[in-house]
């Protein structure tokens, strides 16, 4: 999954977590937005929430970080989205492995 998935703040707080889903998999398929296939979307709870994007090609997440704005509307609200590079965390075994622990 490296190099395909972004991180996605700002995202409406108040809106269920399946049209929040609905929404940024809309806004993020439209090549208008840079957007392409999704190969897996997951709302991340916590304050505030985020959303991890894998898409189907690198090129697609590439594409969708060098846009500036990307903004969802919903029912005439306006929720300007933060896109960042998703950087996975390594495992214990897999820091534990590459010190030769394991």
């Amino acid at each position: 999954m490296a190099g395909r998935t972004v991180r996605v703040r700002g995202l409406p707080a108040e809106l269920p977590p399946d049209r929040v889903a609905d929404k940024l998999t809309i806004h993020f398929l439209r090549s208008r937005n840079g957007g392409g296939e999704i190969a897996d979307l997951r709302l991340l709870p916590g304050e505030p929430p985020c959303a991890l994007i894998t898409f189907e090609a690198p090129e697609v997440a590439q594409r969708i970080l060098k846009a500036k704005n990307h903004t969802l509307s919903v029912g005439g609200k306006k929720y300007p989205l933060e896109v960042t590079a998703h950087v996975a965390e390594p495992s214990p075994d897999e820091v534990a492995r590459s010190r030769g622990l394991l």
